[in-house]
């Protein structure tokens, strides 16, 4: 027997080929989670900074450590066509052990989003008032703010009449508040946002407290869940790879006697 078809032998049985065909659907899935990853962390970074930016416990590195773990992910997964199609042990290891790694710390994550998740409205509480008190002093913090209230049509943290004690033009407290509560974003010449006198038809009068919590209190679940489903996901792809570099071990083991 010559070694093309010993070779040949250790690695063409059954089920080693429905392993190797079951790993490259997962390996496809994988990948496309990494996409999904990538476009997170480019969504949160263009659409969310504003909202995420005022928190206290936000890091403004978390959208670029999303497409990071996306960018890596579409690689692995890959890598992992590769190796599953060639159908080297040693590579599967090694391929089983990182999704493990990813397994608990996607694992990680999704804990910490239901564990944390009052310690995130209470830093977005904090970081509203720090951001209105320093309207006029921070261009960020500003920006941030009139960009949630002008796509949340919201105005002030519990309601308009939060900016009324606040010097936020840079002037004394008065009874005014930004363009950015202005009901009709397109017509801000003609919006009536000074002397309200408790009349406030130009301008929205709920906060932005409650819009934004509510909306983390419905989705929370979701991301978490999300999150661990994708964790077990990979713990999944951690088995078949394992169980493939098992046979195929085992397949040249046999071949050899």
């Amino acid at each position: 027997m010559t070694a093309e078809q010993l070779k040949g032998n250790m690695q063409s049985t059954p089920f080693i080929t429905f392993m190797k065909t079951l790993l490259m659907v997962f390996n496809f899935i994988f990948w496309v989670t990494g996409v999904a990853v990538l476009a997170l962390g480019v969504w949160m970074k263009l659409e969310l900074h504003m909202y995420v930016e005022l928190t206290t416990t936000y890091y403004w590195q978390s959208a670029y450590i999303l497409m990071g773990i996306g960018a890596g992910i579409i690689i692995i997964g890959f890598l992992a066509c590769l190796c599953t199609k060639k159908g080297t042990s040693l590579m599967l290891y090694a391929f089983s052990a990182l999704l493990f790694l990813l397994f608990i710390s996607e694992l990680a994550v999704g804990i910490a989003g239901f564990v944390y998740k009052g310690k995130i409205q209470d830093g977005f509480k904090d970081g509203l008032d720090t951001a209105m008190s320093t309207y006029s002093s921070d261009a960020m913090k500003k920006e941030a703010i009139d960009g949630m209230q002008a796509a949340l049509n919201c105005c002030g943290k519990e309601g308009y009449a939060d900016w009324f004690t606040i010097a936020w033009d840079g002037s004394a407290a008065a009874d005014k508040v930004p363009k950015s509560c202005c009901t009709n974003q397109d017509a801000l010449s003609s919006c009536q946002n000074t002397n309200l006198n408790g009349t406030a038809t130009d301008i929205d009068i709920n906060g932005c407290y409650s819009k934004v919590t509510s909306f983390m209190e419905s989705n929370f679940a979701i991301i978490g869940g999300v999150a661990v489903g994708f964790a077990f996901l990979q713990l999944l792809g951690c088995l078949m790879a394992c169980t493939l570099a098992k046979s195929i071990n085992k397949n040249k083991y046999e071949a050899v006697q």
